[in-house]
């Protein structure tokens, strides 16, 4: 899903997470709700963390430093802090370093296409050089 340069990619979130397929392994339907969610520190709010937890999705989303002062200012009646998995969120890395990969080719970087169907081929087209350049360089991470 893409959104103008200045829009932050919070706004899209939910209609994302609608449009969710997960492809299964064999024969049935894809799956509609992921077991988990990386995200960095932009995702870390209310909003957001309700949707998930409506969804029964375990979020893995790192708490801004803002929200963990006013929490801790509250004293008790601030709440807990919410469930963050430091190795779990170590796999987020994984998609930072495909964006930064695509951020290589100065078109995606600027974002020179005004259409959104052109910056969608010329996406398509990075991914496939990215693909051909290095199809045996995976970190193993990657496959599991």
């Amino acid at each position: 899903m893409i959104t103008a340069g200045q829009r932050h990619d919070s706004v899209a979130f939910e209609p994302l997470m609608g449009r969710l397929r997960i492809r299964r392994i064999g024969r049935g339907r894809p799956r509609t709700r992921p077991g988990r969610l990386l995200g960095d520190k932009a995702y870390s709010n209310r909003a957001i963390r309700s949707h998930l937890r409506r969804r029964r999705i375990t979020a893995t989303i790192p708490e801004k430093s803002d929200q963990q002062n006013t929490r801790t200012a509250k004293g008790s009646g601030g709440g807990r802090a919410p469930a963050f998995d430091t190795e779990a969120y170590k796999g987020r890395n994984t998609a930072e370093r495909a964006f930064n990969k695509l951020k290589g080719f100065r078109a995606l970087a600027l974002r020179t296409d005004k259409r959104e169907f052109m910056f969608q081929g010329t996406l398509d087209v990075a991914s496939i050089k990215i693909w051909l350049r290095d199809p045996v360089d995976q970190d193993p991470r990657d496959t599991a």
